[in-house]
């Protein structure tokens, strides 16, 4: 007996301990939205990306201006012969070392637009980019909207079953007061007591949703493991009214990105190109010159114009011009492709979501039949006109028109917001930013 009293104690302040450390956090949907686009690790990765493509945008462009080079040299020379045909042999004289400096500079001037096409094709890359940090983003925010309808409702299904299991463990009790007293046969009382315990289980099974849905959702918002998700349910329903659906065509940030991705394709080309095509640059710069007790140079300033042709690019360059074009074919092929598949997704999400109102407004009436259905069926059977077998079906149906009346009204936000998310506009239905 005092072991039990051990256990039970050190059972108790388990449970004391175990919900001190956990957190209860009340999460709007925009909050959840908010917390993915700036915490999740696609999402900063996403960002990375887009810094990354600038930074390489902005080295492309210092190649536009010259280069320098400043250069020095000291060399100490021994025994060394020097003959100068400014007159005479210097070979008695002492040169023992050698200085050289140097300055130069060098301008790119033509290239067969090579530089500008390149820098060109950067930016648009940069910018396909940042269309595609967005549309990651998107995604992430569906995920939370996904997460969202699946924890919202598995935690009003967790309600139902607890309620209708105090109701099933009453009518236990009673069955069995009335089967104690010859009321009632032993039979009836079984199907009644199998009725809570398949109750039993899918109360469990529904905690078990509750807890692995809300260790994902905490996990993509990189919230604590320990922290329990209460969904403000009121605010979901406010910024919806808020969020007018007034059309299913917006911007489509991989769209976007991809139509900029054949831009830069189409700058690829060009630069392909420019192979046909010789460079030209011009030069300039500066030279000091003194080999000791024999020769000195000072300001010795020069420039000139230098020319480069690789005569083998009119044979070669022809495949890498098809390459370029080839390309350019398949990002253009790819944007048909997506322009398709987005009005599809765009017209089943609008399908989808007017379905989800439609089956609201069944799912409400039902809710009403199922309740007057119990009535009568309660009042028939204690009146022994029916029997435990029709009241443990009206009471089966009446759990599952009250599930399914739940389950649709957490569709409907979910159908609205899928529906955003096909038109280019879900996290701009929160007014948020993806910047």
């Amino acid at each position: 007996m005092k072991i039990n009293k051990i256990a039970l104690l050190t059972f108790l302040l388990f449970g004391i301990i175990t919900s001190y450390s956990q957190e209860r956090k009340k999460l709007s949907l925009k909050d959840a939205v908010a917390l993915v686009i700036a915490n999740s690790n696609e999402a900063i990765l996403a960002n990375t990306k887009v810094e990354t493509s600038k930074l390489e945008l902005e080295t492309l462009k210092n190649n536009q201006y010259p280069s320098a080079k400043i250069s020095g040299q000291y060399m100490r020379l021994t025994g060394a012969n020097v003959t100068s045909h400014l007159g005479g042999s210097g070979g008695g004289l002492d040169v023992s070392q050698l200085m050289l400096a140097q300055a130069t500079v060098n301008m790119p001037i033509f290239s067969g637009f090579k530089l500008k096409n390149s820098i060109a094709a950067s930016e648009s890359l940069y910018k396909a980019q940042t269309f595609s940090a967005s549309h990651t983003k998107e995604e992430l925010a569906q995920e939370v909207v996904e997460l969202f309808a699946s924890l919202y409702k598995s935690q009003e299904t967790v309600k139902i079953f607890q309620e209708n299991l105090k109701s099933s463990q009453q009518r236990t009790k009673d069955f069995s007061a009335m089967v104690d007293n010859g009321l009632l046969a032993r039979n009836d009382l079984l199907k009644v007591q199998l009725q809570e315990s398949n109750i039993q289980l899918s109360l469990d099974n529904a905690i078990k949703n509750v807890n692995v849905v809300n260790y994902q959702l905490a996990t993509l918002l990189h919230l604590s493991e320990n922290t329990i998700i209460d969904i403000d349910i009121d605010t979901v329903k406010s910024d919806m009214a808020k969020s007018q659906l007034t059309s299913t065509t917006g911007q489509r940030n991989d769209l976007e990105a991809l139509s900029l991705q054949e831009k830069a394709s189409e700058s690829g080309i060009k630069i392909a190109k420019a192979g046909y095509f010789p460079s030209l640059s011009v030069s300039g710069g500066y030279i000091a010159f003194d080999l000791k007790n024999t020769l000195t140079v000072t300001n010795a300033m020069n420039f000139g114009v230098g020319l480069s042709y690789d005569i083998a690019s009119i044979f070669k360059n022809g495949k890498e011009v098809k390459l370029a074009k080839s390309k350019s074919e398949q990002t253009k092929n790819a944007i048909a492709i997506l322009n398709d598949r987005i009005k599809e997704d765009a017209y089943l999400a609008q399908e989808n979501y007017n379905l989800s109102l439609k089956q609201n407004k069944v799912y409400a009436l039902a809710v009403e039949q199922s309740d007057e259905n119990y009535r009568i069926v309660k009042d028939k059977y204690d009146n022994s006109l029916s029997t435990t077998n029709d009241l443990l079906e009206a009471d089966v149906q009446q759990l599952q028109s009250k599930i399914n009346l739940a389950l649709s009204q957490a569709d409907i936000a979910l159908k609205y917001y899928q529906l955003q998310f096909a038109s280019g506009k879900l996290i701009n239905s929160f007014n948020l930013s993806t910047k």
